[in-house]
């Protein structure tokens, strides 16, 4: 047990100093690795495994709405780039520039892309003709390039992995329609598959993309009371397809321009699944996305029958995602790697166990321990994983509903920031003054206006006008 105790101090409390406690998590579980270019991670398979599996489950859900699966190419002529003004300030200081090909300096830039708003919409122009060729809903999974100032694995990096739909449309109403069916995708995601609660919502014009009419967002709360932006869907009207010359000869038999959407979810989601689930031992991952369900560990390993039995074990558990972790390691230290990488269920099984015929299962999210017999083991653990799903949910709906207040005025706003942590929904008159003005005293961002408003109070928090919507307000990632 000795090992196993080693293991565990060698992660910070999350109390004690969070964001030591988020990196220690990242690096004890395999998740990354640093590399020698600065900003620049290795996702190792513990981590890339957590990817595929968001992969899959989100992949499934855009499939069953129509989207198709596309790839365009990484390189972003600065021509190109430069036909949508406010892409091109929006995005030029993170924008990373290729100059020379081989031994000959370009004719042209060419930007690695921090995102693909231009690339498809000159492959729409080319690709959309009449009416009878809309919509056309394509997501691409790839990488870009941002090149920021300050990094963090996963929340923050110069290169992530992310998916991004792009989708063309014939009248602005179906491209809106577009626009929230995608954030509630990424809703339903989060709550079903990540045991994630969010708060849906729009950006203020401050925080929407750049070139975007409209964007929605959803943000999701982090155990030590910041916001994290989790996924967001763009409306872009028709700012594109009028830059980028997309028209399309509609019923009428006249050219019209198409309207577009854009939406997307990055690794940075791994960041919100560790920051929301984990404990002081390390990762909890949800069972629906983690990698490995159900971890075996035979006790005493040596011993004639045991390890045979573990097998036996992990073939009666054919239908999840099962491990036996036959190494040559003390049990504790299984046990202790076992909670450190999040596994949902571990099944311990020995000689007195075998005897008895039964094996013993331990929760990752309680750390409960139950004896059950041999024959039952698959029933049971079905049921847990179902149980574990739905508790996580609760625990992270409960956190977010103990952390979330209200502020009616001023003073009320400024006291609930400088004493508590996490969101607090206040008025707002609609004015830029006024958020930038909040951001510059309290170190606080408008996450979103939410689809479900509250009338709090009559006037804005700050400025004290008649206020025009309610706002959740935070610091975050």
């Amino acid at each position: 047990m000795a090992q196993q105790k080693k293991l565990v101090e060698e992660i910070t409390s999350r109390d004690e100093d969070f964001t030591q406690w988020y990196t220690d998590v990242v690096i004890k579980a395999g998740l990354i690795a640093y590399s020698n270019i600065k900003g620049f991670m290795v996702i190792k398979p513990a981590g890339y495994a957590i990817w595929e599996a968001i992969q899959k489950h989100l992949d499934a859900r855009f499939k069953a709405t129509g989207v198709e699966n596309v790839c365009m190419p990484m390189m972003i002529p600065e021509s190109l780039l430069n036909k949508e003004k406010d892409l091109v300030n929006g995005f030029a200081p993170e924008v990373a520039w290729v100059t020379e090909g081989g031994q000959e300096k370009l004719q042209e830039r060419m930007c690695v892309r921090p995102t693909s708003e231009t690339l498809f919409s000159d492959f729409y122009k080319d690709d959309v003709h009449s009416y009878r060729d809309l919509p056309k809903n394509y997501n691409q999974w790839c990488s870009v390039v941002r090149w920021e100032k300050e990094t963090r694995p996963f929340l923050r990096s110069r290169e992530f992995l992310w998916q991004e739909g792009h989708t063309v449309h014939a009248s602005a109403q179906e491209a809106e329609a577009r626009t929230q069916q995608m954030l509630n995708v990424y809703a339903d995601f989060c709550a079903e598959d990540l045991a994630i609660p969010v708060i849906k919502g729009q950006k203020t014009d401050k925080e929407k993309f750049a070139g975007a009419q409209a964007t929605y967002t959803i943000e999701a709360l982090m155990h030590d009371g910041r916001a994290l932006q989790s996924g967001t869907s763009h409306d872009f009207g028709d700012n594109f397809s009028k830059a980028y010359g997309i028209q399309f000869t509609d019923k009428d038999n006249t050219l019209k321009y198409a309207y577009q959407t854009s939406w997307g979810m990055s690794t940075r989601i791994i960041g919100a699944i560790i920051m929301v689930h984990g404990d002081n031992s390390g990762l909890v991952l949800p069972p629906k996305i983690a990698p490995v369900q159900v971890c075996v560990i035979p006790v005493q390993q040596r011993k004639e029958g045991v390890l045979e039995k573990a097998q036996e074990l992990a073939a009666m558990l054919k239908d999840y995602r099962v491990k036996v972790d036959d190494s040559d390691k003390s049990p504790g230290y299984k046990f202790a790697e076992q909670e450190m990488r999040g596994i949902p269920l571990r099944v311990e099984i020995g000689p007195k166990d075998i005897e008895a015929g039964k094996c013993v299962i331990a929760r990752r999210d309680t750390g409960e321990k139950t004896d059950c017999p041999i024959a039952e083991l698959p029933e049971r653990v079905g049921a847990l994983l179902a149980q574990m799903q739905t508790d996580m949910y609760e625990r992270a709906r409960k956190h977010l509903e103990e952390h979330t207040y209200t502020a009616a005025t001023t003073q009320e706003f400024e006291q609930t920031f400088a004493e508590k942590t996490g969101f607090v929904k206040a008025m707002w008159c609609g004015e830029l003054a006024c958020e930038e003005k909040i951001k510059e005293n309290y170190s606080v961002t408008s996450r979103c206006i939410p689809f479900e408003q509250e009338q709090i109070a009559g006037t804005c928090v700050c400025c004290g006008k008649p206020a025009k919507k309610m706002v959740y307000w935070g610091k975050a990632y």
